[in-house]
C-alpha cells in the first residue's frame, strides 16, 4: 500500500467509526479523540478498523504514535508487508 491508499484506508474506517464527522477538516497531526470527539470504545473500534482494512495490528502499547491521521498513516506504512 502506498500513503494514499493508507491515508484512504484510514479514512474509510473513520468514516464508519465516526460518521458524523467532517473528515474533510481534520488536521493531519490533530488528536482524533479531541478533535472528531472519539470516545475509547470508538478509537478500539478505529483501531480494530485499521487492522481488518490494512492487515496491521496495533497493539495497545502504541496507541499513543496512533492518536491523529498522520500517525496513523506512518504507522500502517511502516508495518504493512
Amino acid at each position: 500500500m502506498n500513503s494514499d491508499q493508507i491515508t484512504q484506508a484510514v479514512l474509510a474506517v473513520l468514516g464508519e467509526v465516526a460518521p458524523d464527522a467532517d473528515l474533510a477538516f481534520v488536521e493531519p497531526d490533530a488528536d482524533l479523540r479531541t478533535e472528531i470527539d472519539l470516545d475509547s470504545m470508538d478509537f478500539l473500534n478505529l483501531v480494530e478498523g485499521i487492522a481488518e482494512s490494512t492487515g496491521v495490528d496495533i497493539p495497545e502499547a502504541d496507541y499513543p504514535r496512533v492518536r491523529s491521521l498522520a500517525g496513523l498513516t506512518e504507522y500502517v506504512a511502516e508495518h504493512a508487508s
